[in-house]
């Protein structure tokens, strides 16, 4: 098993740019052979294994530069911008999109806690900044090519997809990210489920009230401890979401004012403020010069 028969499997099975099905749910490969500069995208919980060329993303002003040494590893939904600078049609990247499913990975989280199994703790415990990168070890590399080598006869994938993706998850617990990803799916992570909560309501009123007290929370320590988990403070966190959602939304063709309401916006004259503070251009400058970066899901 090896890196090399990985990115062959990618290879063979990617004949355009952007996003291709695996057939396994949740995983799928991507291929980019243009440079694209880092732009807003949201990560949702997810690896992302790049077996060709090198990806990067930025969250909250730190870079992350990840390659066939090194995967993402990103198990809460988090704001980001990201991008392929360095892709081209001689240096074309290709890689794979793991989602990670949140039932799965806290079950294997539980029993691996009840059975000693857990990674060792980090010294001074979480303080990781949202996203992490992890070596590329034995385990994963096994781990993902029996995984996409299912993709070649539908019945495989169908009766082995489920088994093979919680082997590559127990994998991704085991390894360098291990203790991290664990600290967000295991027993007691109010943080996560506070972001998951936010990630998928960003259309309604969120109060930071609210995410303390959803978190079990005095408002003083749950703002410490998620900024210790994201690097950002909460009430940051949730402007983040909402406009790098809107600018996706706007890359994709979405209106401005659509957008705006679609991400949680009353006010259009807020939300362009907010929108030229964060990014430099007004949302209808950015609707005219921008296009969904490609990869960037």
């Amino acid at each position: 098993m090896s890196k090399h028969g990985i990115k062959r499997l990618v290879e063979d099975r990617t004949d355009q740019d952007g996003l291709t099905e695996t057939g396994i749910p949740g995983v799928r490969l991507f291929r980019a052979t243009q440079s694209i500069p880092c732009v807003p995208a949201v990560y949702e919980p997810s690896v992302v294994a790049i077996v060709s060329g090198s990806k990067e993303a930025i969250l909250d002003g730190r870079r992350f530069v990840y390659n066939d040494s090194k995967y993402l590893c990103c198990p809460m939904s988090m704001p980001v911008k990201a991008g392929t600078p360095n892709a081209s049609v001689d240096d074309p990247l290709y890689g794979v999109f793991i989602s990670l499913d949140q039932r799965v990975m806290t079950e294997l989280a539980l029993e691996m806690e009840n059975v000693g199994g857990a990674p060792p703790a980090v010294r001074g415990g979480l303080r990781a900044q949202g996203i992490a990168l992890a070596e590329w070890d034995e385990g994963f590399t096994d781990a993902l090519q029996r995984l996409l080598q299912l993709g070649a006869n539908p019945t495989d994938a169908a009766v082995l997809g489920d088994a093979r993706l919680r082997e590559l998850y127990y994998a991704i617990l085991q390894g360098e990210a291990g203790f991290f990803a664990l600290q967000a799916f295991g027993a007691g992570n109010a943080i996560a489920r506070a972001i998951a909560h936010v990630s998928s309501h960003l259309e309604a009123p969120i109060s930071i009230d609210e995410m303390a007290a959803r978190a079990g929370m005095s408002r003083a320590v749950f703002h410490r401890k998620f900024k210790q988990v994201t690097t950002m403070a909460p009430i940051q966190f949730v402007k983040s979401m909402r406009l790098n959602n809107a600018a996706m939304k706007i890359a994709e063709g979405m209106t401005v004012n659509e957008a705006a309401i679609d991400v949680g916006y009353v006010s259009p004259s807020q939300f362009s403020r907010e929108f030229k503070r964060m990014y430099g251009q007004s949302p209808r400058q950015w609707s005219n010069s921008h296009h969904l970066a490609l990869g960037n899901a």
